[in-house]
């Protein structure tokens, strides 16, 4: 069989992941594979060969994961594909088959895994803690999956090497440019319509009217990227539609008529200029993702401002959302805060302008939402306190939370928080504590980043032997009484990036990083002069022999916008 593979290791893993998938204790079933490909192969060039190998894995693909991995060819080749997005996609067009006990979400990761397991796609980034952001599908087996989807009218490509398809086309995707699209006349079949990189799109609301046939079955509609600049509002007619991405556009506001689309699942306007939604939304009842926010980047560090959004009143009644990020509280009224405790399939909440009475609604809808993933909370002002001592500080309510960001004054720190041992990121900023908040948080075992930003007021902060296990990455900004950081040997024992910035007052390279042979990357930002005298190679006394195992030290500013700096 590895002789069949034409040496190529793309074919080898992906015969490995046929193989994967059978019982070793049934020598039939190997044989049987090994069968196939010699009735494939038998004849046939080098070349030809490689592709008959990998056609082989996508017909061992049951039938619900061929849909799918078919799907993958509507993406241009070289596209990242986005994890989240590719689910989205397959549940809107209704790969997806509803299984007891989980949503449609997780049956949908379930397919990723089994595709990713038989090497049908690639891993492209992931996040700190491993979890997968984008993927991508090798060309040759794109090329396979492309000629099968197109053979089967399962989608058409429209660039310059595919001008036609036949009428009765159900999945179009556009690269580039609608040239080609023009050409052709009838789109009466249509479920999917998604844009890649279209730049010759009207900035006006008549872009559909250049499709014929009325789209009156599409689906998916995916106009990210686009010079739109207005809501088409032929949109409000496509009753059938699930999926809706405008993300990366100019569009600006969302008509009341949008609640004719009573089918939407998805509404993806992040990074577009809409901060209202209109009332119609509250009649999506099937809606089960709404991305609306904004990144507005600071500096050429990983600092951003996220740009809130206004909900309607009446947010409760869309029982079915899962993601509702960057909302803004009516800070104090309570009306807003108590209808989200309703939202109980909520996986994704955050919330922006929170002021010290907003703490018992927020709290009692918080004790609510037992699904939640990632949570973040932040104040309408760096001197506004966030109440939340009023949660249970049992594991219960918020026992699934994996990431924790809050921003705004805190009293002290919650006692809860080190209960969330599902907990991977924990952001804090502004908080202002008293008492060093490492003791407390060194016991989270699966915490793989934290961040403290202008989080302590204290002089001295220790990692105590025995904590913080998994921790990954630290990073401490703007601690500005901050005189001493003490790493204990056995603390933090896989730390590999430690970044310092702005602490003013502190003295030394951290006591004890002599230890941490783990760490792979050290930097500081805007650290006073005499800091960094300390480091200098030729000082008697120097720190420089503490840090001198760290394969990469940089010493910079980052100031006005521009990263200067050189490293050791």
């Amino acid at each position: 069989m590895l002789r069949r593979c034409e040496g190529l290791p793309l074919a080898i893993v992906a015969v490995s992941g046929v193989l994967a998938t059978k019982d070793k204790n049934r020598i039939d079933e190997w044989e049987m594979v090994h069968q196939s490909l010699g009735v494939e192969l038998e004849g046939d060039d080098r070349f030809k060969n490689v592709k008959k190998v990998l056609s082989l894995s996508y017909d061992d693909l049951p039938s619900h994961l061929k849909s799918c991995f078919m799907y993958l060819s509507i993406f241009p080749s070289e596209h990242l594909i986005e994890r989240m997005r590719l689910i989205r996609l397959w549940i809107a067009e209704g790969f997806v088959e509803e299984k007891e006990g989980k949503t449609l979400e997780e049956v949908a990761e379930g397919y990723l895994n089994q595709l990713f397991n038989r090497s049908l796609l690639q891993v492209a980034g992931t996040t700190i803690d491993g979890q997968v952001k984008t993927c991508r599908i090798h060309d040759l087996l794109r090329e396979i999956v492309l000629y099968k989807s197109t053979s089967q009218n399962f989608v058409a490509i429209a660039n310059q090497q595919h001008r036609r398809w036949p009428e009765n086309v159900r999945r179009l995707s556009v690269d580039k440019s609608l040239r080609n699209v023009r050409k052709n006349k009838v789109f009466s079949q249509l479920r999917s319509l998604l844009m890649f990189g279209v730049v010759d799109l009207p900035s006006n609301s008549s872009v559909l009217s250049l499709f014929s046939g009325g789209l009156r079955l599409l689906k998916v509609l995916d106009l990210r990227g686009t010079p739109l600049e207005s809501f088409p509002n032929e949109i409000t007619k496509l009753f059938h539609l699930r999926y809706l991405s405008l993300r990366n556009t100019k569009v600006k506001m969302l008509p009341s008529s949008i609640g004719k689309l009573q089918n939407l699942e998805t509404i993806d306007l992040k990074q577009t200029y809409v901060t209202e939604l209109p009332v119609g939304i509250l009649k999506l009842q099937r809606l089960r993702h709404l991305l609306v926010y904004r990144y507005i980047v600071e500096s050429p560090l990983p600092f951003y401002f996220v740009q809130s959004w206004k909900v309607p009143p009446g947010i409760g009644g869309l029982v079915s959302l899962q993601k509702l990020c960057f909302i803004e509280s009516d800070q104090g009224s309570g009306n807003l805060l108590g209808e989200i405790g309703r939202l109980s399939q909520l996986r994704r909440f955050a919330i922006k302008k929170c002021k010290r009475e907003d703490g018992a609604a927020l709290c009692s809808s918080l004790e609510k939402l037992s699904n939640l993933r990632s949570l973040s909370i932040s104040s309408v002002g760096d001197d506004e306190f966030i109440d939340l001592q009023r949660l249970s500080s049992s594991p219960g309510p918020l026992r699934l939370l994996q990431r924790l960001y809050l921003t705004g004054r805190l009293e002290k720190m919650p006692g809860w928080i080190s209960s969330l041992h599902s907990l991977v990121k924990l952001r804090l900023r502004w908080s202002r504590l008293r008492d060093d908040p490492l003791e407390a948080l060194g016991m989270l075992t699966n915490l793989v980043e934290l961040r403290l930003v202008e989080a302590y007021d204290g002089q001295t902060l220790c990692c105590k032997s025995g904590g913080f296990q998994r921790l990954k990455v630290l990073r401490l900004d703007k601690l500005e009484g901050l005189r001493l950081l003490r790493l204990e040997e056995g603390a933090v024992p896989k730390l590999e990036e430690l970044i310092v910035m702005r602490c003013n007052l502190l003295e030394r390279v951290p006591s004890g990083i002599e230890h941490h042979t783990n760490l792979k990357s050290l930097y500081f930002f805007d650290m006073p002069t005499d800091f960094f005298m300390t480091l200098k190679l030729d000082r008697e006394g120097g720190d420089y022999w503490k840090i001198a195992h760290i394969p990469e030290v940089y010493m910079g500013s980052a100031k006005d916008g521009r990263v200067s700096g050189r490293f050791l």
